[in-house]
């Protein structure tokens, strides 16, 4: 057992750490509640883009005339794991890195052998996890979103895959990141981004495929748009990554700081039983040695 210095250094450790993590956890709160509102006001908007492009895809047949839709097999594969730069958030990093593990074993083991899967890595975890393991990873840099989350540095990012997308560095590009669900849980989600494809309108469903009158033409609405819905996709992924991370911070501190009391507890416990045995023994001495005194007198 150890002794009651020992212990009281100890103690002091664990109370100075649950100190930390519960201002941690504070911290991660309030930037939850931003990182919420921002993606449940962002959510509405990119549901109704993404319909309005499936009922303009519907009325011009489901063909789609634009150098975002391809029909050519996935050759030149990139994908785009997304990440915080932080830890200190559970297994919320290490989800998204094993799921693109899984798709890459399940989907693009030919394109990895052959030197045509690329790493597009946003946010630090994924970026040292992905470089440390050998993967060719775009610009061999971490796309530090984060910093600054707004949607003009979103776009910077996803423009530059757009444009490799348009240029045939690539001809498939999925996403693979967090989907925030709440508080205490996060999906770990993979789409494609990257050609994108004409939903074909529900069964019986007429309201699709309804006859307006379009100005200008249906073809040019649909060429405006379907830029600003990859891009408004890509920012919703971003958005999605950031809220799941301090919602997973969060509880990942509000449980270290439990632990912490629960170990605090044991400790105090070992503590005064140290310092109780530590006064027995003291007595037991004190009257060991009257007891010889007496004795030899």
């Amino acid at each position: 057992m150890a002794n009651t210095k020992e212990l009281r250094h100890r103690i002091k450790s664990v109370k100075t750490t649950q100190q930390m993590t519960k201002a941690m956890k504070m911290v991660a709160a309030a930037k939850l509640r931003r990182a919420q509102d921002n993606i449940t006001n962002l959510r509405p908007y990119a549901v109704k883009l993404n319909e309005i492009m499936g009922n303009l895809a519907a009325n011009v047949g489901g063909e789609i005339d634009s150098p975002y839709a391809s029909t050519q097999a996935p050759e030149k594969v990139l994908l785009v794991v997304i990440t915080s730069n932080r830890g200190l958030c559970g297994a919320f990093n290490t989800n998204v890195n094993k799921e693109a593990l899984r798709v890459i074993k399940e989907h693009y083991t030919a394109q990895e052998a052959a030197g045509n899967l690329e790493i597009l890595a946003v946010g630090k975890k994924a970026y040292d996890f992905f470089s440390k393991r050998n993967y060719k990873v775009v610009e061999d840099k971490n796309h530090d979103v984060f910093a600054n989350l707004s949607f003009e540095s979103v776009n910077e990012v996803g423009s530059m895959v757009m444009e490799g997308y348009v240029a045939g560095r690539w001809n498939r590009v999925d996403l693979i990141f967090n989907e925030f669900v709440n508080v205490m849980s996060q999906e770990r989600t993979h789409e494609q981004f990257l050609p994108i494809a004409a939903t074909p309108p529900a069964e019986g469903d007429t309201g699709s495929t309804s006859d307006y009158i379009f100005e200008p033409s249906m073809a040019e609405i649909l060429e405006d748009l379907i830029p600003k819905s990859l891009r408004t996709q890509f920012f919703k992924a971003v958005l999605e990554t950031n809220a799941g991370e301090q919602g997973a911070r969060m509880v990942a501190m509000d449980n270290a700081t439990t632990n912490a009391e629960d170990l605090l507890k044991e400790l105090k416990l070992a503590y005064n039983q140290a310092r109780q045995a530590a006064i027995t023994t003291e007595i037991l001495e004190i009257v060991a040695g009257a007891e010889a005194l007496a004795s030899a007198s």
